[in-house]
């Protein structure tokens, strides 16, 4: 009944390594997040935990009883709300008490226990949907007219109604659920690999330093302002990756044909339709973004070209696209970051504004790097009762206020949802998750603009969301467009090796970054990256980043042009959570994704700023 709440806790899985990172000197427990307000314990933890053993077996005395009476229809759905609620609850305390510290066995322990919680929880509510549609229709809707507490329950019901044709009887359903574990075999084999057993090479860069370049020496030193060690960390990190193609290759495979099988066993024709119909998302949103992409990937090149100019370089690589564009001695302490972000939301209204100050001193966040803390950012926002959790790893730059900014547009969201929304329609899907962030960050900019002090900081800001551009939508699009081949060909029952993922995903990643117009070179090694991303394996998930901004991009023009109702219709997409479906949600404040408007405004935006670029560096 709430289906994106266990995709969403899942998806954290997804997020980065752990951080090799030094602790940061203001890393107190004031700027650190505070688990007691979920938990005083893990004491207290393991107590709401067999709180939850008990309700589900409760909830196994609805199955065959669902429809009995419209009482206990009602206690039932109401049940299954509660448990899904207090696994939110249990679920959140355990990534986040483990990802503090991943190298804690205690949080390893938690976090592998509520796993198998949440097997159990799908196992014993796997009835629910057989049954729904057993009742069909007609009495549901009576049900619904004759009891108008079940209005919160009434999106759900009509969803689960409506793939009818995609749902199993009950044992079939009860058979699909117990093999949910066993069914993640793939994606554990790759976050094993390539984050505990890779062996990992070890370079001595241009000053005489000798790194070994595993996941986070490689986004450390890919930036590095000498182009020599760019190559030289490009080639020994992915010439490992090459080494293990075969590998990866396999593990791929069997994701690709798990999620294959999936669609068969739904009645879906493809894996792409089947990932889709979950949140009823048109084909045509998909198709629409990587056709409207590849269109426009001129504009994108004129970016690399810029790029090419700007680090004085002639022969563009793919190792060249890293480096900061412009460097620069500006710092900013989370209190500064806090500040301007604050300041730059100001045109979402005096309630946003007034809601998020309120939460950024509530130690909502986890903000500095630490030994053994998860690298890279998130947010988690589905312990309703309680609060949304950020997790940062704050370094005092640009980037980190723009991530800062980023996830508190997630938390604002959560928040929002969360208030607004009863449990059982409050928690959203990723389509509409990342509109919240990215429209900050469009907002930021704006911000950071009208208060540089100089062409240097201008550029700074500017390049920032040049290069977010880039990576968050055309990257984004770019791997949309080659797990929409991988997949159809698996579901063709076609073959594929590593090898032949390395050729695919080659063509795809020279034909975006422009090989064949001379534009950026791209060596054949490079293109094992596809070994690389994690979120391959939650299938047809990151296009959403790439639709995000593109709505996002839209919604914040509008507001910051104070178009009429601009305001509101963004903020109720917000406020309305899970309540209705995310493209019609999208739709009905007025951006389409299923035309090519949004994506043309993106690529308007890119030129825009590129536009402003060169007016700058044309001055010097």
């Amino acid at each position: 009944m709430q289906k994106h709440l266990i995709a969403s806790l899942l998806a954290l899985a997804f997020a980065f390594p752990a951080s090799g990172f030094a602790a940061h000197s203001n890393d107190t427990e004031a700027q650190r997040w505070n688990l007691t307000d979920l938990y005083a314990n893990r004491a207290a933890w393991n107590a709401d935990a067999k709180n939850l053993e008990t309700q589900l077996v409760q909830l196994q005395k609805c199955s065959g009883h669902l429809g009995d009476k419209i009482s206990s229809f009602k206690s039932c759905l109401d049940l299954n709300a509660d448990i899904l609620k207090r696994y939110a609850r249990l679920a959140t305390y355990a990534s986040q008490f483990r990802d503090q510290d991943t190298g804690d066995n205690e949080g390893q322990d938690i976090a592998q226990n509520a796993d198998i919680i949440g097997s159990k929880l799908e196992e014993a509510s796997s009835f629910f949907r057989p049954e729904i549609l057993k009742l069909g229709q007609k009495k549901i809707d009576a049900y619904l007219n004759q009891d108008k507490s079940l209005a919160a329950y009434r999106f759900g019901l009509h969803d689960i109604l409506r793939g009818a044709q995609h749902t199993l009887d009950k044992k079939g359903e009860e058979l699909i659920a117990s093999f949910g574990m066993a069914m993640n075999a793939p994606a554990a084999v790759y976050s094993t690999l390539s984050n505990a057993e890779m062996p990992w090479p070890k370079v001595t860069l241009s000053d005489g330093q000798q790194v070994t370049i595993d996941q986070a020496a490689y986004t450390k030193y890919r930036a590095s302002p000498n182009r020599a060690d760019r190559k030289l960390v490009f080639d020994a990190f992915w010439g490992k990756w090459k080494e293990f193609e075969r590998s990866y290759g396999v593990t791929f495979y069997e994701q690709l044909k798990r999620d294959a099988v999936y669609a068969k066993v739904r009645n879906y024709p493809d894996s792409l339709t089947h990932a889709l119909d979950g949140n009823n998302i048109p084909r045509a949103v998909y198709d629409t973004l990587v056709d409207q992409t590849r269109a426009n990937l001129p504009t994108l090149h004129r970016y690399f070209k810029l790029r090419a100019k700007m680090l004085g370089v002639q022969d563009l690589r793919y190792f060249d696209i890293y480096p900061q564009l412009v460097s620069g001695n500006f710092t900013y302490s989370i209190d500064d970051g806090v500040k301007l972000m604050l300041s730059s939301v100001k045109p979402l209204g005096d309630d946003y504004v007034n809601a998020i100050t309120k939460a950024s001193t509530a130690r909502w966040m986890d903000v500095y790097p630490r030994p053994r803390k998860r690298s890279g950012a998130y947010m988690s926002g589905v312990a309703y009762d309680v609060h949304p959790y950020i997790l940062l790893n704050y370094n005092d730059d640009y980037e980190s206020v723009s991530t800062l900014t980023h996830e508190w547009g997630h938390a604002m969201h959560s928040y929002l949802a969360n208030k607004h929304q009863p449990f059982s329609t409050a928690d959203y899907p990723i389509f509409t998750a990342e509109i919240a962030s990215t429209t900050n960050e469009v907002l930021l900019l704006d911000h950071m603009l009208k208060i540089a002090k100089s062409d240097d900081e201008r550029l700074l800001y500017l390049g920032s969301a040049l290069e977010n551009l880039r990576g968050t939508f055309f990257r984004q699009a770019m791997f949309a467009d080659f797990e929409r081949e991988v997949h159809a060909r698996v579901d063709k029952g076609e073959s594929l090796t590593g090898e032949g993922l390395t050729k695919i995903y080659g063509d795809t990643l020279k034909r975006y970054h422009g090989d064949k117009e001379g534009v950026m070179k791209i060596d054949d090694v490079y293109a094992t990256e596809w070994a690389y991303i994690p979120h391959f394996y939650n299938r047809f998930y990151v296009f959403q980043y790439a639709t995000s901004i593109a709505a996002g991009s839209m919604f914040a023009d509008e507001i910051l042009k104070s178009q009429a109702g601009a305001r509101d219709n963004y903020l109720n997409i917000l406020k309305a959570g899970g309540s209705a479906y995310p493209y019609d949600l999208v739709k009905k404040a007025g951006v389409d994704l299923a035309s090519p408007a949004p994506y043309q405004a993106v690529f308007k935006r890119m030129n825009s700023i590129m536009d402003q670029i060169e007016a700058i560096v044309a001055k010097r």
